[in-house]
């Protein structure tokens, strides 16, 4: 059936990049310039995504620039290393504390208060503990000095002698006890500990403790990154290979948006199969936009939905570090700031689109607690992984990395191939090649960076057409249980570059109030007209909040907010003049209630 699948995938692809009624140009391969420089070295292993009779493909050695080469000018010291000493030694190596009184970054968990995550079906505990095992030894993580980097493979390109060696890793990670912290059920339980309230930290008054939520801040993509990487090490171990990388599933182009093969074939690859997702999309394109329901969209469709959310989380809406980061998380700071662009578009999207619907709360992909006992989230998160490299990258002169010590200093901790327990920084992650893997390039094209997206018709005229009400006559907080029409006035119109370059205009959407345990989403839209909601191929959508359900013990409420630039979009639709704009807020799912709304000015990183 998928052989069926993968053939009319390839002629609908080929009907993609001749089509000259998309908005985008999908064919057009635009990658991203390096940030590090290469030298060859010798050919060590083979090439995955190859013919098996093929030569052998190079590793790569590479000595990178620092951190926050972007961030800060070329004469002040890598605040890295004025912080934890040279060497990628920190902790009780260091001479400084980074968790000394003046700092607030998040510590680590303390595995001996592990306690009972909480499914999100009832409240009451799952059915078997998320904490790993307790280990009082703790080994401080060290950054290679020469770094010997190797690529994780894209998915859909692999050949089957790849396949054959990953379904074996996976086989013995399943085969080993429980108990063993390298087992897959240890590995699975690692989301769950870090994202369903099993972890906590002292407050600093009295008894009590602070839940660790990774999710909706600035550490989304530090932690999955520091999380894939001890995952690939296990499993390169277990095959005796410590050159294997894991593979990315390619979601974000046409080539790769079908769910890679390897994960649906039951009789050949066992290990890399699970039952527990939504069969029905699993033959159908990835769907960036979807929203818990069938939207009846075409594939032709979906990829031209699909080429538009990427381009606005990757791009339009993503300028500003945090914008596309997340929010910050100090020490004390309530959970869920707000999540980045991507975290809280595709990303949230595929986890809900591959969930069972079968299952009482979309178990696994569609539930955090659960998430990490299916395969493909894996490759899921390797993508979402390199979408942080491309972002990066694609900076140019901008800061890529936030330089501030309290996200740099903040803590996780993980089990290696090596049974040790083993304590990382976010700060000495910030860079893929420095912990000795890429992402192929070489027959993956990036598509949605030439995808901005066109206006349907150009000029002032919402406010003249449309009737909404003006935003002092809206009562906040307001309940969004129907599409919500607004217009909203502008401190500040007909700006001049050099104004535009200094300040971001925002659209803030704040004091989101959920329920941590719904799958939520709403859509956002600016001077729409045609109410034609499921078509975001348009310059008119703007982007979207959603979350996975989770389950934390308090609150159960959260308050959130999003945060959506505007400024690009308006110069498109042609209303940069207007002193007012429409905002549509259209709900998806889930319970939601909308503290405000308003358009700010943010300085530009």
């Amino acid at each position: 059936m998928h052989a069926s699948v993968a053939s009319n995938t390839h002629t609908y692809i080929k009907k993609l990049a001749m089509s000259s009624s998309l908005p985008c140009s999908w064919a057009t391969p635009i990658l991203p310039s390096s940030s590090s420089s290469y030298s060859s070295s010798r050919v060590v292993y083979s090439n995955p995504t190859a013919p098996e009779n093929a030569k052998p493909r190079r590793r790569f050695s590479c000595r990178a620039k620092n951190d926050n080469q972007n961030a800060e000018s070329s004469n002040k010291f890598d605040r890295r290393d004025v912080l934890i000493g040279l060497g990628g030694l920190y902790g009780a190596a260091s001479s400084i504390n980074p968790l000394e009184s003046s700092a607030a970054p998040i510590p680590q968990p303390e595995l001996n208060t592990c306690r009972t995550a909480t499914n999100i079906n009832n409240g009451q505990p799952v059915p078997y503990s998320c904490c790993p095992p307790i280990n009082n030894t703790i080994v401080d993580f060290r950054l290679p000095a020469r770094p010997v980097v190797y690529e994780r493979p894209a998915a859909h390109l692999v050949n089957a002698q790849y396949i054959s060696r990953f379904n074996l890793a996976l086989q013995r990670m399943r085969a080993l006890p429980d108990s063993d912290p390298r087992s897959f059920t240890q590995q699975a339980n690692v989301h769950c500990a870090y994202c369903n309230g099993a972890y906590t930290y002292p407050s600093g008054t009295g008894t009590q403790r602070l839940e660790i939520q990774v999710h909706n801040c600035w550490l989304f993509f530090p932690f999955h990154r520091w999380y894939l990487y001890f995952f690939e090490r296990i499993l390169g171990s277990l095959i005796n290979d410590p050159t294997f990388r894991m593979p990315y599933w390619n979601w974000d182009s046409p080539d790769g948006m079908y769910t890679p093969s390897m994960y649906l074939n039951q009789r050949q690859y066992p290990a890399l199969f699970n039952e527990r997702r939504n069969q029905r999309n699993m033959t159908r394109p990835a769907d960036l936009g979807y929203f818990g329901t069938d939207n009846n969209l075409t594939p032709s469709q979906t990829a031209d939905n699909n080429c538009v959310i990427m381009y606005n989380e990757m791009i339009r809406n993503a300028n500003l570090l945090e914008h596309f980061m997340g929010e910050p998380l100090r020490r004390g700071d309530p959970i869920n700031p707000g999540a980045g662009t991507h975290e809280a578009g595709s990303h949230t999207a595929i986890h809900i689109w591959g969930g069972d619907p079968r299952q009482p709360s979309g178990e696994d992909l569609g539930n955090f607690y659960s998430a990490g006992r299916d395969p493909l989230f894996y490759a899921h998160h390797a993508n979402v992984d390199r979408m942080w490299t491309i972002w990066r990258d694609r900076r140019g002169n901008l800061p890529r990395d936030f330089s501030d010590p309290d996200y740099l200093n903040t803590q996780f901790l993980f089990y290696n191939e090596n049974r040790q327990l083993v304590r990382v920084r976010v700060g000495d992650c910030v860079d893929n090649l420095r912990l000795e893997y890429a992402n192929q390039t070489r027959g993956v094209n990036i598509p949605w960076t030439s995808c901005r997206p066109r206006a349907r018709v150009s000029g002032t005229r919402a406010a003249k057409k449309v009737e909404a009400p003006k935003l002092d006559a809206v009562e906040f907080p307001l309940k969004l249980d129907k599409i919500t029409k607004v217009l909203v006035p502008r401190p500040k119109k007909s700006r001049s570059k050099e104004e535009k370059d200094k300040e971001v205009e925002v659209l803030l959407i704040s004091g989101i109030e959920v329920d941590t345990e719904q799958f939520v989403k709403f859509d956002v839209f600016v001077d729409e007209e045609e109410d034609d909601f499921v078509n975001l191929a348009k310059a008119e959508y703007t982007g979207t909040f959603a979350q996975v359900p989770h389950k934390h013990e308090t609150p159960l409420q959260i308050k959130t907010s999003r945060y959506l630039e505007v400024t690009q979009q308006l110069e498109d639709l042609g209303v940069d003049d207007d002193d007012e704009i429409l905002v549509i807020l259209v709900p998806r799912a889930g319970d939601i209630t909308i503290g405000s709304i308003k358009i700010v000015y943010n300085p530009s990183n």
